[in-house]
């Protein structure tokens, strides 16, 4: 690398180190405010995310950064680069070309405003009460519009936003791998709700103290390799994982007194988004390129620790016991094989988070479908509650007695993640075909799920995901590690197998 190279590369890093400090400071105040901030500085703390933020927008859109990316993108320098320098160049530049077209008082608008309903919604949520609500998320989505406007809209204007949390990702693929997964999902879901033989869950129906959950919850944290000098755990309405830096990787989950399933199964969910972010490459570490390659491949890792690792037999034979140990007179007459089809029933509900893993992804294409009509079909804010309502009651056969349960449901549009939904369905899809392979490499799955010895699962996945961050694109990385692209019949395979097993169907 010629000389002037190498100055241009380390004022570049200079200048991105730079934002990243910026971007923690506000992960670090972000994260106060959803885990037990004063609720009275909630909408001051807000201003000063929005303000530093913005500072850090002004940085990656500045005048210096495009100077950098014009000098590093020319081909001549790109050929001195190494992949991961150029990955990284690319990464940046798609960033700033995405980014300097929002004006920064808009995005500053904007960040305060998230940052704000956030807060309120939990508020909004107990309450039940969309109408007060209304006018917040009414004018997140219009901002969010005006954001598409700027950014120019792709095939469809939800493709724009679907782009943000899974690059290439459209509209016209997702119809496509959907209606293939519902048009095998919702005859099965039929078969098992129909099903005489249904599990017992009567002895789930107990009060669980949260100091126990909370401790049987760190156990599995510690079990499946959650390295807690680079983590903690807090709780919070709605549980989430956040990055702060390479070496502080923090979760959230959520104790609830009649629910000892919630709390043990969000911590293996949000244990997976964790070891995915603590197990990147420590050359990536605080880049660009250090963090999940996207939205769908990070969701299937939460969904592979919580659902093919937490709810399987092999699991439950392991740390049936410890269970017991936890939860002292609780589970005396229940057997692990019981509790491994307590934890696995089938119900049409209304609560996405607490849903099984089969009807799980309706819950999911209900949002998509409601998030295209937004986007796609203008449909009004005010419309939402009825047109939920409706959707669940057409793909569940259930109706929210009140919008706390069904609309306000969920966290990510008072946050403005209008594309991320379906990040969760196309990680349930990611998860199915990782572990067909992951099988076939290591044959004694099972037989090490039941010992308890996740090392060589970690290994495995470390070596053929965590390691690469962002590196890799999220189908450069399915296509590497199966050998093939998206495929949604191995998720339908799964559970047609687990859950035809289970049912006795």
């Amino acid at each position: 690398m010629k000389q002037e190279t190498v100055e241009k590369w380390e004022l570049f890093r200079e200048l991105l180190q730079k934002i990243h400090s910026y971007q923690e400071a506000v992960g670090l105040m972000y994260w106060d405010l959803r885990t037990g901030a004063p609720r009275k500085g909630a909408e001051t703390r807000s201003v000063a995310i929005g303000l530093l933020s913005t500072e850090a927008f002004k940085m990656q859109t500045s005048t210096e950064m495009g100077e950098y990316l014009a000098y590093l993108n020319d081909p001549s320098v790109m050929a001195e680069l190494d992949d991961t320098q150029r990955r990284m160049v690319l990464d940046v530049h798609e960033e700033y070309e995405r980014s300097a077209k929002i004006p920064p008082e808009k995005y500053r608008e904007y960040t305060e405003l998230t940052a704000h309903a956030e807060t309120l919604w939990v508020d909004y949520k107990e309450a039940g009460d969309f109408a007060g609500f209304e006018p917040y998320l009414t004018k997140i989505v219009e901002m969010n519009q005006q954001f598409i406007d700027y950014w120019g809209p792709k095939a469809t204007r939800y493709d724009t936003l679907l782009h943000m949390y899974e690059p290439d990702l459209t509209v016209e693929k997702l119809d496509q791998v959907f209606g293939q997964l519902r048009d095998r999902l919702v005859p099965l879901v039929n078969a098992v709700t129909s099903s005489p033989n249904k599990p017992d869950t009567s002895f789930l129906d107990q009060q669980f103290t949260e100091d126990k959950q909370e401790k049987f919850s760190l156990f599995l944290l510690e079990q499946m390799g959650y390295d807690f000098e680079a983590g903690r755990v807090d709780e919070t309405v709605h549980p989430f994982q956040t990055t702060l830096n390479h070496g502080d990787v923090r979760i959230t989950t959520n104790y609830k007194r009649d629910d000892v399933a919630s709390a043990m199964f969000s911590s293996l969910h949000e244990g997976g988004h964790a070891l995915y972010e603590q197990n990147i490459a420590p050359e990536l570490g605080d880049t660009p390129l250090g963090q999940g390659t996207s939205m769908g491949i990070h969701e299937s890792q939460s969904r592979f620790w919580e659902n093919m690792i937490g709810r399987s037999l092999p699991f439950w034979e392991r740390y049936f016991g410890d269970l017991q140990k936890h939860f002292p007179g609780q589970f005396d007459n229940v057997t692990a094989k019981q509790f491994f089809l307590a934890v696995n029933h089938v119900e049409n509900s209304l609560i996405r988070t607490e849903a099984d893993e089969l009807t799980y992804n309706l819950h999911i294409i209900v949002r998509y479908e409601i998030e295209k009509m937004l986007f796609n079909e203008g449909l009004p804010v005010s419309e939402l509650p009825k047109v939920w309502n409706e959707k669940y009651q057409s793909y569940l056969g259930v109706t929210p007695p009140n919008d706390g349960v069904g609309v306000l449901q969920d966290s990510h549009w008072s946050g403005g993640l209008f594309g991320y939904f379906p990040s969760y369905a196309l990680g349930n899809m990611y998860a199915a075909q990782i572990a067909n392979t992951l099988r076939k490499e290591l044959p004694q799955l099972d037989s090490l799920i039941a010992e308890g010895n996740f090392q060589p699962i970690k290994e495995w996945l470390t070596d053929k995901i965590y390691k690469y961050g962002k590196s890799r694109k999220p189908a450069e990385i399915i296509k590497a590690v199966t050998g093939e692209d998206l495929n949604p019949d191995y998720l339908a395979d799964y559970l047609e197998q687990k859950f035809k097993a289970i049912y006795d169907l």
